[in-house]
């Protein structure tokens, strides 16, 4: 489908905002209203975000928004389209009050800071209960130990309960269902696509869609409960459909006004027309050519030969309008800010998956104690902000900053988050404790513990906390945390500047 057809059938509008909560799913669609319309904004502590539909109205009626397990729950119960289509604390606080913690989200199996041993038996205890949910906006995410592998669990550490050393649950925000058309990987720690089932430049996007499907079947039997009420093939693909026709970003600012104004393109719609294939700007592609993948910014057809392709760190052009603006204009501090996630040089060291040699999943033959990089070393996708080629990472937001800590190597607050300490079994005295073992826990690895995907940046504003763990309230701990563990020494206004910017994505 053509670009200019895509635009002429999902604008955002921006009179008439709405605010619409699809909480409770199932049965109670046959008494509500059976379609949403495309396109409205949705208020958010920093303006309003939009998310727009290439399929036209939203029809409430669909698979995405029906109950196929046993629990109540639907898709729409975590991904919220006035959350970015994700969730975000302040709106999860609000329906366990709404609720008093009884509508689907709140539910043992995967709600609760643990499965079992926990009292819900009245709202004070379904609040302690329902804790991580609501405070962090997070969901239990239980998985076992790969039989086979090259590490033991030897310590679990975790005051809720679910301290089994066989199975470890780990807690986890919900990934947006939207703007997927960008996804290198499925899944924070790429569970949906690990092994055979890797996204590459050859077979995006049949292999996408394989795994968004396969991921589709896994939550209907997981959060949803389905207890082996498989949803239809045909179910399948109306949720796969649905979510790939969706784009979102922020389209108004407090302070700066409409996003997409005097020459901007904020917004979701100039969204749908931005280029994308597997590794279309990948430092880690230019710096490793042995990864097999085209990359360089230019068309599928066209890519340079492998490992010619050139990285440019100007990964956002969005506000490149308002650079000349007048310096105290809003929109010229959003414009700033960008300036600053393009091209701060970060001395990127002790990074896991990058810094660490070939042979342990590094990029570099030898691997490199350090080397400059900026932002977009990480979150190369123009105009997206996340990894272009999948390249899990480990920058120590989940990891202790010293052993026994409750602050995590960037200094944010990880104390509610049980720990998890793995040691090498061809060397025991090697360990590693952590609050997420990411994707060790999928392919056994000791080397890939902690290692996960970067999200989608757009929508941001939205769906607070941030990172996988919920660690960072808001986007100035995000900044903070990157002037901690990287040594970045941010002026006031410069902080201020990049909150602008991440805030009106």
């Amino acid at each position: 489908m053509r670009v200019e057809k895509l635009l002429s059938v999902a604008t955002c509008v921006l009179a008439g905002s709405l605010t619409l909560t699809l909480a409770a799913q199932g049965p109670s669609l046959l008494s509500g209203p059976k379609a949403a319309p495309n396109g409205r904004h949705f208020p958010n502590p920093d303006g309003t975000s939009c998310t727009i539909s290439t399929s036209g109205d939203v029809d409430l009626t669909g698979p995405f928004f029906q109950s196929l397990g046993t629990n109540g729950r639907s898709c729409a119960t975590c991904h919220q389209p006035g959350d970015g289509m994700s969730l975000s604390s302040a709106h999860i606080q609000e329906r366990f009050d709404a609720s008093q913690g009884r509508e689907p989200l709140f539910r043992l199996n995967d709600g609760a800071n643990c499965d079992h041993g926990l009292d819900v038996s009245t709202q004070s205890a379904r609040s302690d209960a329902y804790s991580l949910l609501r405070t962090r906006g997070l969901i239990r995410v239980a998985i076992d130990v790969p039989a086979v592998r090259d590490f033991d669990i030897v310590e679990v550490h975790n005051p809720y309960g679910c301290g089994e050393t066989t199975t470890i649950s780990q807690y986890r925000r919900p990934l947006p269902s939207t703007n997927l058309r960008f996804l290198s990987a499925v899944m924070w720690d790429g569970r949906e696509s690990s092994g055979a089932n890797k996204i590459t430049y050859a077979n995006y996007s049949t292999q996408l869609i394989k795994n968004l499907l396969q991921q589709s079947l896994d939550a209907t039997n997981g959060h949803a409960q389905g207890a082996g009420l498989h949803p239809t093939l045909a179910q399948k693909q109306q949720i796969v459909d649905f979510e790939m026709a969706l784009t979102t970003a922020q389209t108004t600012s407090r302070s700066a006004g409409n996003l997409s104004a005097q020459g901007a393109t904020g917004g979701p719609e100039a969204l749908l027309s931005e280029l994308f294939f597997i590794s279309i700007n990948s430092q880690v592609n230019q710096l490793n050519p042995d990864l097999e993948q085209p990359g360089g910014r230019t068309t599928p057809t066209g890519h340079p030969p492998q490992g010619d392709g050139v990285f440019d760190s100007g990964i956002f052009d969005l506000f490149d309008a308002w650079k000349y603006l007048p310096a105290k204009d809003a929109r010229a501090a959003i414009a700033r800010g960008q300036t600053l996630f393009n091209f701060t040089p970060i001395a990127l060291t002790d990074v896991v998956g990058l810094n660490d040699p070939l042979s342990m999943g590094g990029i570099l033959e030898g691997g490199a104690s350090s080397f400059t990089g900026t932002c977009g070393t990480c979150h190369d996708t123009p105009n997206v902000g996340n990894h272009s080629f999948a390249t899990p990472l480990n920058i120590g937001v989940g990891d202790p900053m010293t052993e026994g800590a409750t602050v995590s190597k960037g200094g944010l607050d990880i104390s509610y988050l049980p720990t998890i300490k793995a040691c090498r079994q061809s060397d025991p005295t090697v360990c590693v404790t952590t609050t997420d073992l990411g994707q060790a826990l999928i392919d056994g690895k000791f080397d890939h513990i902690g290692k996960l995907k970067g999200p989608v940046l757009r929508g941001l504003a939205s769906r607070a906390p941030y990172s996988h763990n919920g660690s960072a309230k808001t986007l100035l701990d995000v900044v903070r945390f990157y002037e901690v563990r990287f040594g970045l020494m941010f002026t006031p206004q410069q902080e201020s500047d990049l909150v602008a910017f991440l805030s009106s994505l």
